[in-house]
């Protein structure tokens, strides 16, 4: 892709400066990838969650956000319930999950389940659903 290096910065109103955080400021685990930064503790209008799992079947449940998230799957297996769409995804793939479209994924296993998930947004917004999958289990 050919940017124009003028456009590009007439687009910068602010001089920013390079921020770093460190693994203690984000992680929830000592040794493992989890954990999450807000785009708000750097300037910037992108969050990061970094989720890991060594459970099959265990994952983010049914929700949404009112923006748009990209999910990379780093290591292992997943099924991804974008919608009504229903998705495997292996290390290596990337997925979108557009804004207002409840989602959620779990690990299928073999092995660990490693994903980085970027929210469009500077900071974690997220509503909890009822998931409509677990509602017709119950109902049998």
């Amino acid at each position: 892709m050919k940017v124009n290096n003028q456009e590009a910065n007439n687009t910068t109103t602010e001089k920013r400066e390079p921020t770093i955080l460190h693994r203690e400021d984000w992680a929830s685990h000592d040794r493992l990838w989890k954990g999450y930064v807000q785009g708000a503790d750097l300037g910037t209008d992108v969050t990061v969650l970094f989720f890991v799992t060594e459970q099959p079947g265990e994952g983010p449940r049914w929700h949404v956000h009112p923006y748009d998230e990209i999910f990379i799957v780093r290591k292992g297996n997943a099924l991804f319930t974008i919608g009504d769409k229903k998705i495997k995804a292996t290390a290596g793939d990337i997925l979108l999950g557009p804004a207002n479209i409840p989602h959620k994924y779990h690990n299928l296993g073999p092995g660990v389940l490693e994903t980085t998930d970027i929210h469009l947004s500077d900071r974690w917004i997220q509503t909890n659903l009822e998931d409509p999958e677990q509602s017709i289990k119950l109902n049998k």
